[in-house]
């Protein structure tokens, strides 16, 4: 263990060390503050508490604690102590739990209760020597994939987020998001904090917060905050706008339609709303772009550092229509417990995503190459059928899928949530599908539904609802 003093505990770690003094970390529910001196006093505190459980050499803490704030510290403490942390949801099964275990092989896990040594596991020291932070991918059913980052690698992410996005805008940055979702551990809070400014955190935030988000806006003078489509649905049926408009807004990690996003950039009163493209595999945010005067489904921008390229006629191309492909300062080590060669081409990353590149770097993403339905042999983008459904005056939100076919195939299948007080029927959305898509496009089921289901990072549950609208139909 390193020997240190009360004065230059985030002085030892190379990332911590670029941490300005001025930043202050503070959790709005319990109306807490933490000033640099305090934030390094708690981490030498956690140090102290985590000791005597480390390995002499490099090992994994799993961090599953509720209180992002005390989630930060122990992330802290980690890093200096010199291990990798693995960030995990505090509300994990016990089956969960078990396959992360047996995925990282962690030396400690630390939740609510404290750490707890956990015994009879071998760690893994061989795979990423620099490996400083394992993320888990959505859901951790099956086998899970921790997508697993260096202190460079981070650095080099938030090095181009301050630079995309200014240290006014950050000065008051709100992370409404869990710590476990790279888009709210990296784009929100380490990039707040890494550019010297005021970090205010909320994860997930309820009802009740829902219904006074505008009103917390103004009273933390919130400029900058990032979060998902889904919370933003939840802001705009329950809040109030405020007062003072955020000096810019992301929204990622999930499709978001153009009049959605209309609606959150009257709501915020600024044009300064972008919709972002990022994954765990690249440390959160690549690209991001303000809402287009036209075509605004899908549109994310160009690249913050790194190139977009796409597969196109078995080769990758510099614009066109194909799977998303890109090289970035900031891409994973690789997959803890399992390499990702198969992923690489050329020495660009492949997304898994289908987008639209134009030659200046513009990309519009159109959907998922695992998402894709094979309707008699001509594929639909369950994400277009979303887009397409969605830009219906009547629908608030939508859920498209394959649905097994005898001679087809696949049909397509969707549910729908309407807006309050919506007339249309499934007939009437139906109707209106054919006259505005194409026919392989336009839904043969349809369900409308008081909630579409979300995972826990909030995307859209597809394949849960998919299984449960196949079982009541089929």
């Amino acid at each position: 263990m390193k020997t240190l003093s009360s004065t230059d505990v985030l002085q030892t770690t190379e990332l911590l060390r670029s941490l300005p003094q001025s930043i202050t970390l503070k959790s709005v529910r319990r109306d807490e503050v933490l000033d640099y001196a305090e934030i390094e006093r708690r981490v030498a505190a956690e140090i102290d508490i985590l000791a005597p459980q480390l390995p002499d050499t490099t090992g994994r803490v799993v961090i599953a604690t509720s209180d992002p704030v005390a989630g930060l510290i122990t992330l802290f403490a980690t890093w200096v102590a010199g291990h990798c942390a693995v960030l995990v949801n505090p509300k994990l099964a016990a089956d969960e739990k078990n396959r992360v275990i047996a995925k990282v092989t962690p030396s400690v896990w630390v939740d609510d209760g404290g750490p707890q040594m956990i015994k009879d596991v071998r760690p893994e020291t061989s795979l990423f020597p620099d490996a400083a932070l394992i993320l888990m991918t959505s859901g951790t059913t099956g086998d899970p994939k921790g997508v697993t980052h260096s202190l460079a690698t981070l650095e080099a992410r938030l090095k181009l987020n301050v630079a995309e996005i200014g240290t006014k805008a950050l000065a008051h940055t709100l992370c409404p998001l869990p710590l476990f979702f790279g888009h709210g551990l990296i784009g929100n809070c380490l990039t707040a904090l890494y550019a010297g400014q005021n970090l205010h955190i909320l994860d997930a935030p309820g009802l009740k917060e829902y219904a006074e988000f505008g009103a917390m806006l103004d009273r933390f003078e919130i400029s900058f905050l990032s979060s998902v489509p889904s919370m933003w649905r939840m802001v705009l049926r329950m809040s109030p706008p405020p007062t003072h408009s955020p000096l810019r807004v992301h929204v990622g990690s999930a499709p978001m339609p153009d009049a959605l996003w209309a609606e959150i950039e009257e709501w915020c009163g600024t044009k300064e709303v972008l919709n972002t493209y990022g994954m765990t595999e690249t440390a959160n945010w690549i690209s991001g772009g303000s809402r287009p005067q036209q075509d605004a489904d899908g549109y994310v921008g160009k690249p913050w550092g790194g190139t977009f390229r796409v597969l196109r006629d078995g080769k990758l191309q510099n614009h066109g229509r194909g799977e998303v492909a890109l090289l970035s300062p900031s891409l994973m080590l690789g997959l803890w417990g399992g390499a990702h060669s198969s992923d690489i081409m050329e020495g660009h990353f492949m997304t898994g995503d289908i987008g639209e590149l134009d030659a200046d770097q513009a990309l519009r993403l159109v959907g998922r190459t695992k998402n894709e339905i094979n309707r008699g042999g001509i594929k639909v983008l369950a994400e277009e059928v979303d887009m397409l459904l969605e830009r219906h005056p009547d629908v608030a939100e939508a859920c498209a899928f394959g649905i097994p076919e005898e001679i087809a195939g696949e049909l397509v299948g969707a549910v729908v949530r309407l807006n309050a007080g919506a007339k249309a029927d499934v007939p009437a959305l139906i109707t209106w599908c054919r006259a505005h898509a194409r026919a392989e496009a336009v839904p043969s089921r349809l369900a409308l539904v008081d909630e579409i289901a979300k995972t826990d990072r909030g995307k859209l549950a597809r394949k849960a609802i998919q299984e449960e609208m196949i079982r009541k139909w089929l």
